[in-house]
């Protein structure tokens, strides 16, 4: 008997990505298959006891010859946008601000303006820059010895204070929060009010996923693994065997291995110590046991208290974080795998009666999508592969595939203080990004694409789950059969889907009835959009890439969609730059749009060169006004990453400084280094 178990495998990704982007074969390629699910229950552990019996049981099922089966990330990029408003404050400039999927919801990002001064983070130091004068005011280093460049950070800002967010690691894996080292992840408040300096600094236990700030209250949601040592093994020893070892120093693991730290430090240098509390972890009827999410509350007005960040915890792993004014969601995407043979049995059964949970039901074969811009991360899935019973002496098990489920977990943030849990539920396939989640009117919204087990079929849908018990009350499928999702946007009762293969088709959707969500309207154009916004009423922009008739993309484009009509949507206006790609198509922070002029700012990267390319979009079209260019001798240094409006003038940031230019006529009209 044989027994199969998952692995990190980065080329199994490719693999899937391969077949993704080629044609289907003549045959009729099998249809995704979508099991049954509703909500979960939400169970809170009694006590350290209970918590440790449950988490030993279901952890030492998922553990491998080398450990816990820990996938690799094929991407991972954090996809949310650029809003703009203005600030009605006397005396203060109107400006823009990071533009965020809901309203009064901030953001992280790597720059933030409150109209009279811009505050950044760049190689671990913080910067404050006056926009009257356009000179820098303040600066604060934030690592230490030499380990600042290329440390990723972002920002939230509330009032004089600011709170940085850094992972540690390689900048060009910022948005993998599986990637950063344990113990590099730290939040760092900043006193703002005066030469700029340190008012505490957490350290949490596990890797930065997200954060959200409404008001001056952060929540930050952070990932982490049970810290258990497993036995070092010579060559001789098998697999089975190893397996056997790994599964009992699971089992042997005290509370403490799951239970994650935090480390305080105030302004003094005094350190303050702390760990999750048991009775304040929870866990889905469902759960792995080697992946724990942590949410942190942090009031930027009163600082880090007494009761530290107040931090709750949740059986369950994470990579998508969504947020409204009163709920936030973490959602989880399926993990890529690959299987591996084991020429032993698994260990025995052990004597203990599992807690509810334990065994996952049997699976039908779901199928691995295509990477999207949503961080697939490591940890295993909620069913383990079996070995099939071979029909003959001798025969080789036949892998079953992970159900290709995304579980949606929803917390209350509508009172002060920690949040609270509501529920949780799954939807059959895998999220693009947080646009494919959307709260409205007592219900969220889940966008997902599920893909046939060979990855040669592919089909994507709307879920409607009732938010404070996340049981299903309808859905909508049939989206671009044999293709995937590329973009979401939900604006109130209404929805645009776009997927794309060969052609774009832009799905307009009727979301006004909960349990009969229905399709309108549908626009088949050639290219897709990558970022979809609200532009003026009855109006939807869409920010992506033009492709030839049989799918080969050809360039930017920016599209402007008359979305008056939902039974007819069209297109009025395109721009097209050939040869050329937009940071704006995978991280919509990148994007700006002042709605008051019909500016617009995307980062553009050409053959021969990068900038900022300016454009006025208003209600008949889409026109070029030109491009901002920053000065480097490569095009990382000179690419444009931010663009903001202040006054009458328009900031952008490259990795070298910032620019201001006239917002008219283009005109530059200062340089401000940050090297």
């Amino acid at each position: 008997m044989k027994t199969l178990i998952r692995t990190a495998a980065t080329v199994a990704a490719l693999a899937t990505a391969a077949v993704a982007c080629t044609s289907t074969s003549a045959d009729t390629p099998p249809k995704p298959r979508v099991s049954s699910l509703g909500a979960i229950r939400l169970v809170a552990y009694t006590g350290c006891d209970d918590l440790l019996s449950g988490l030993r049981e279901h952890a030492a099922q998922r553990v491998t010859p080398y450990g816990f089966d820990n996938v690799l990330p094929f991407a991972a990029v954090e996809d949310s946008a650029r809003s703009v408003t203005a600030n009605a404050k006397t005396g203060t400039p109107e400006h823009s601000t990071t533009n965020v999927h809901e309203a009064g919801v901030d953001e992280p990002d790597v720059v933030k303006t409150d109209g009279n001064r811009v505050i950044t983070v760049k190689d671990g130091v913080l910067r404050i820059i006056d926009t009257a004068t356009r000179k820098v005011t303040g600066s604060l280093k934030l690592t230490e010895g030499e380990s600042g460049p290329g440390v990723p950070a972002d920002l939230l800002v509330s009032g004089d204070r600011a709170l940085v967010l850094m992972r540690g690691g390689d900048i060009m894996y910022k948005r993998m929060a599986s990637f950063a080292p344990p113990g590099d992840t730290r939040y760092v408040l900043v006193d703002l009010s005066g030469k700029p300096k340190v008012l505490s600094t957490i350290k949490p236990q596990g890797s930065y996923v997200d954060a959200r700030m409404v008001g001056s209250t952060v929540r930050l949601v952070t990932r982490s693994q049970p810290d258990i040592a497993f036995p070092e093994f010579k060559d001789d020893v098998s697999e089975a065997e190893r397996v056997k070892r790994n599964q009992a120093a699971v089992r042997q693991a005290p509370a403490d291995a799951w239970l994650p730290k935090i480390e305080i430090t105030d302004a003094s240098g005094t350190v303050k110590k702390d760990s999750v509390k048991c009775e304040r972890i929870s866990h889905p009827d469902d759960y792995t046991g080697t992946s724990l999410l942590t949410v942190h509350t942090i009031d930027l007005a009163q600082g880090v208290t007494a009761a530290g960040t107040d931090p709750i915890g949740l059986a369950a792993d994470g990579d998508i974080v969504y947020g409204t004014g009163s709920s936030l969601y973490v959602a989880s995407n399926p993990r890529w795998w690959m299987p591996v043979v084991i020429s032993e049995p698994a260990v025995e059964t052990p004597a203990t009666t599992p807690s509810s949970g334990d065994a996952a039901p049997a699976v039908e074969p779901t199928p691995t999508s295509p990477p999207l811009s949503g961080s697939p991360t490591a940890g295993p899935s909620s069913a383990e592969p079996t070995a099939a019973t071979p029909s003959e002496p001798g025969a080789e098990p036949t892998p079953t595939v992970p159900p290709e489920e995304t579980e949606v977990h929803r917390f209350d943030i509508g009172s002060p203080g920690a949040p609270s849990y509501v529920a949780s539920g799954k939807v059959p396939g895998r999220l693009l990004n947080q646009y494919s989640l959307s709260e409205y009117d007592g219900h969220l919204r889940v966008a997902t694409t599920l893909t046939s087990p060979d990855g040669k079929n592919s089909s994507s849908a709307v879920y409607v789950l009732k938010a404070d018990t996340m049981a299903r009350t309808g859905e909508v499928g049939g989206l671009g059969e044999g293709e995937r999702i590329y973009s979401v946007r939900f604006i109130g009762p209404v929805g645009y889907c776009v997927t794309f293969k060969q052609v774009d088709p832009l799905y307009t959707l009727d979301l006004r009835d909960p349990a009969a969500p229905k399709v309108t309207g549908e626009l088949k154009i050639t290219g897709y959009s990558a970022y979809l916004h609200p532009g003026a009423e009855g109006r939807l922009i869409g920010i992506g890439q033009e492709a030839s008739e049989k799918g080969r993309t050809l360039g930017t484009q920016v599209s402007l969609f008359d979305v008056r009509d939902p039974a007819a949507p069209r297109r009025l206006s395109q721009l097209f730059q050939k040869d050329s790609g937009s940071a704006a198509e995978w991280d919509p922070h990148a994007f700006l749009y002042w709605p008051k002029t019909g500016l617009a700012v995307i980062p553009l990267t050409q053959q021969t060169e990068s900038g900022g390319l300016v454009l006025k979009i208003d209600d008949s079209g889409v026109t070029k006004l030109g491009m901002i260019k920053h000065p480097g001798k490569d095009e990382y240094q000179a690419g444009i990453e931010r663009a903001l409006v202040i006054g009458d003038s328009i900031w952008t940031l490259s990795y070298d400084g910032f620019q201001v230019n006239d917002a008219a006529t283009l005109a530059q009209q200062a340089w401000i280094p940050l090297r």
